[in-house]
């Protein structure tokens, strides 16, 4: 075991935060003493410091191989973790692995073996069948969003990486709903739990109903949004033909927005999520994909366009605002012909939106696509450098950067923009020639 003191030290000073969430003393503490542990908690809890944190206390800095495994539901989740765990700036190399890019970039990743492998369940598999990782060796494993893999049918597939690990590893399961059962692959001995589902104050998230009628449904959901003066939101539908639809309607009136449903292209829901975590789109219009597993921070207002079908939804949609300890509201459009489900017993007030919205509120930034990512080994220094030095524009104009694969995505303050690309039009990032522009 490291220097458990240390090593939390370190994460505090490197993430700029005064002390460590209850949450993440208690799983730290209890995993010390047990081989075995089951997290409830929802997202936005602090869950993925609360595991890492274990993992570096752990690992064996003089041994090689693969020493954790996570394993997630989601390629949106599997990148959040690695974008965590990058942040903590420890020695140790880790290699995420997904669906929706090239195979060879995880493969070649994998020959300098690294100490941390996070992974959805079908790539994993596709590895470990190519031969291309040995997790035999394997200290510790986690299963992050178990109840949300169990719900998309991946018990199987992770039923199979288990016949690939040892039996000596120790696990960390964690899940946003309470487990019925634990499938018997999982080699557990006497786990203990901690349950933080339900943690967050309920004072926290008002819960609010907007009456509307079938035919001005759309134009109530306007009025209303219009009404946030640009504070992000989410717009919940059941179906993904009803965000197209919101979507057409949103465009006719300027309001940027961005869109999230299971049949848009693996990149272009990543550009869309980008979009929305850079202020770029201040409206998300989503299913239910965007209820979990994914790190957007901030949300305010929560909007359940269409009733959720199910308790579980409705409390996953809610999840996204009132995090952190910070104020939410949760809107419910009701027709006529609808009533509140009967799992909202608490009164709810009725808000009243103007009859007719209100002008859009442009968003602070603007993203720009840049045409080179991590196969051009370009880093959000290299861009920021180009961006001050050949841009002119200064640091505090700049906000989040994103580098995947084969692009990177930048948020500019809107103001710069036309100056900034006219200068930046013919430069060169790390002697590679890159087109940069706005974002489609």
């Amino acid at each position: 075991m490291n220097d458990s003191k240390k090593i939390i030290k370190t994460v505090l000073e490197q993430l700029g935060f005064d002390a460590l969430k209850e949450i993440q003393t208690q799983t730290i503490s209890t995993f010390q003493n047990h081989k075995d542990l089951l997290l409830l908690a929802p997202t936005g809890s602090g869950k993925t410091l609360a595991f890492l944190i274990p993992f570096l206390q752990i690992i064996d800095t003089q041994k090689e191989g693969i020493q954790g495994l996570i394993i997630v539901p989601t390629r949106e989740l599997a990148l959040q973790i690695e974008q965590v765990f990058k942040s903590l700036k420890s020695p140790f190399k880790v290699t995420t692995c997904y669906g929706g890019h090239e195979m060879r970039i995880e493969r070649n990743s994998l020959k300098t073996t690294p100490s941390l492998v996070i992974g959805t369940p079908g790539r994993l598999i596709d590895h470990i069948a190519q031969g291309n990782m040995d997790l035999k060796g394997c200290e510790l494993v986690i299963l992050d969003e178990f109840d949300k893999s169990l719900e998309l049918g991946f018990e199987d597939q992770i039923r199979k990486i288990f016949y690939a690990l040892s039996k000596h590893q120790r696990h960390i399961l964690t899940s946003a709903t309470n487990l019925d059962r634990l499938p018997d692959f999982l080699p557990f001995e006497q786990p203990v739990s901690l349950n933080y589902i339900g943690e967050t104050e309920k004072n926290l998230l008002k819960q609010k109903v907007v009456k509307t009628t079938t035919k001005e449904k759309t134009e109530t959901l306007l009025s209303l949004v219009s009404t946030f003066e640009g504070e992000p939101c989410i717009v919940f539908c059941n179906h993904r033909e009803a965000v197209n639809r919101l979507s057409i309607f949103f465009k006719d009136f300027d309001f940027p927005h961005a869109i999230l449903h299971g049949g848009i292209d693996q990149i272009d829901r990543e550009i869309n999520l980008i979009k929305f975590r850079t202020g770029s789109a201040n409206i998300l219009l989503a299913t239910d994909l965007a209820s979990r597993g994914l790190d957007i921070p901030e949300i305010k207002h929560v909007i359940h366009y269409q009733l959720p079908q199910q308790e579980d939804a409705y409390i996953h949609r809610n999840g996204r605002t009132a995090r952190m300890n910070a104020s939410g509201v949760s809107y419910l459009m009701m027709t006529d012909d609808e009533y509140l489900p009967k799992y909202i017993s608490e009164k709810v007030e009725e808000v009243i939106p103007p009859l007719e919205a209100l002008p859009p509120v442009q968003p602070v930034y603007e993203c720009l696509f840049i045409s080179a990512g991590k196969r051009e080994k370009i880093s959000k220094g290299d861009i920021v450098g180009l961006l001050t030095k050949k841009g002119k524009i200064k640091g505090d104009d700049i906000g989040q950067i994103f580098v995947l694969d084969k692009a990177s995505y930048v948020a500019v303050k809107r103001p710069c923009i036309k100056s900034l690309l006219s200068k930046v039009s013919q430069e060169k990032l790390k002697k590679v020639k890159v087109r940069i522009a706005v974002a489609n």
